[in-house]
């Protein structure tokens, strides 16, 4: 009875420590994604014509994405030899102190061309650490709930992701409001990336309380020796779940930058209140958090791949409504537009997410290390580039049909991986034993 009642404190303590920790982890990660958007066009590329100068910016933002799955594979590799618990605290600690760097850094104004070098630099260490965050994240969760909730409970972690998001555009909000726009771009600025050291320590005393995940704990007692080279050997072995991870990114993560990052210079660009735009797209993703795991309930329910085809279809039937709304300049319209775009069609995606590719790794041994790599890879392609391609798109075209087509495209290529996906809702997270575990586990009876 006591270990029965231990199970779902468990959970939830798990549950809470990688939502918090997500929170402020993406926090520093999209604090950049914003400031590329809002500033850094004009502070460390100058000399550029405003739109050169934001492709400029963005581009710095992609060589984030550009290191992630380098993070994916190094963090993934001592999260399947070391333990998941000792990488989240260490990516967590990393990410902190690169975005408090940041936020002191000299401009293009003070140190010339050694401003963008620095800022790249500092980039590149971000993404190293979001890299092996997401899968650490997830793991610790989804490793320690019951198969029929794992939905439901794993959500929690991308929930995180995006209070994360919320809370870094809610502070750019507010510093706004609070200066005037040159106070803004000499100092204010650099007020959120500050702050992120102070949450970076509150995320480290949530996460060092989390137990070690039961599944890596049972792995690593049936069979002590580890793989050598985890990613080779997720890679050597599961193939088919790296690249259906892969397909599965495209429309969720290169989606999810196009609304919430890319809206923000298009609204730019066709002469709409930025302000306005980035309280819808808080709005937006302050629902989205909580619809995430009602999202992760429901493939509980009905499956996980009718939910994620749900998502990525809708994004494609949103594509264009999304843009003519935006276009026409009305507030409310605005709104509508977004929130349908974030709560629905990419919540039923990255609600699902968490569940679906941590089941899609039958091997604890390796599952960190396929699990990163695969979704870090999508991220690269994805999330690190849609930005740059739609805004050097609408650059060429002047409009957005362009960009809704590029959409449609990200959409088609998801809808195929998940279809030839298996379903993988309920599995147990302790059945996809390598033979040399069973082995090791029929060794131990058998002297026991």
């Amino acid at each position: 009875m006591a270990g029965a009642n231990s199970v779902p404190r468990a959970v939830r303590r798990a549950a809470i420590a990688s939502l918090v920790g997500s929170a402020l982890e993406w926090y520093d990660f999209f604090l950049y994604g914003t400031a590329a958007a809002l500033v850094f066009n004009t502070l460390f590329f100058p000399t550029f014509d405003p739109l050169v100068g934001t492709i400029a910016a963005f581009g710095t933002n992609a060589a984030g994405f550009l290191a992630r799955p380098l993070g994916g594979v190094v963090f993934g590799h001592f999260g399947d030899r070391v333990g998941r618990k000792s990488v989240l605290v260490v990516t967590l600690m990393v990410m902190g102190v690169a975005t408090f760097l940041i936020g002191v850094m000299p401009t293009y104004g003070t140190v010339g061309l050694w401003a963008p070098v620095l800022l790249l630099a500092l980039r590149v260490v971000q993404g190293i650490a979001a890299g092996g965050e997401w899968g650490g994240g997830v793991l610790i969760v989804s490793e320690h709930a019951p198969a029929d909730r794992r939905g439901f409970y794993s959500a929690w972690s991308q929930t995180g992701v995006g209070l994360g998001f919320v809370l870094s555009a809610s502070m750019y909000w507010l510093i706004q409001a609070m200066t005037t726009k040159e106070s803004f771009l000499a100092w204010g600025w650099r007020i959120p990336f500050m702050a992120g050291i102070l949450l970076t320590v509150v995320g480290l005393l949530i996460r060092l309380r989390v137990m070690e995940t039961p599944a890596y704990q049972e792995a690593s007692a049936a069979a002590p020796k580890k793989a050598k080279l985890p990613a080779l050997e997720a890679l050597r072995t599961q193939p088919k779940a790296v690249l259906t991870t892969f397909g599965a990114r495209i429309a969720e993560n290169g989606a999810s930058y196009l609304f919430l990052t890319f809206s923000l210079s298009y609204a730019a660009k066709i002469g709409m209140n930025g302000n306005t735009v980035l309280v819808a797209v808080v709005v937006g993703m302050a629902f989205e958090s909580f619809a995430m795991p009602l999202w992760g309930a429901l493939s509980d329910r009905v499956g996980r791949r009718p939910v994620y085809l749900g998502g990525a279809i809708g994004m494609i039937l949103w594509a264009y409504p999304f843009f003519l709304m935006f276009d026409s300049r009305n507030t409310v319209a605005v709104f509508v537009a977004v929130f349908v775009a974030v709560v629905i069609c990419h919540g039923a995606m990255i609600g699902t997410q968490p569940a679906f590719i941590t089941e899609l790794f039958t091997d604890s041994r390796v599952r960190y290390s396929g699990v990163a790599l695969g979704h870090e890879l999508g991220s690269v392609v994805a999330g690190g580039f849609s930005p740059i391609i739609a805004t050097a798109l609408l650059a060429w075209a002047g409009a957005s049909w362009p960009i809704v087509l590029f959409l449609i495209g990200m959409g088609l290529i998801t809808v195929v991986a998940v279809a030839l996906a298996p379903e993988t809702k309920p599995k147990s997270l302790h059945e996809g034993r390598t033979p040399q575990m069973a082995e090791a586990s029929a060794g131990a009876g058998r002297a026991a």
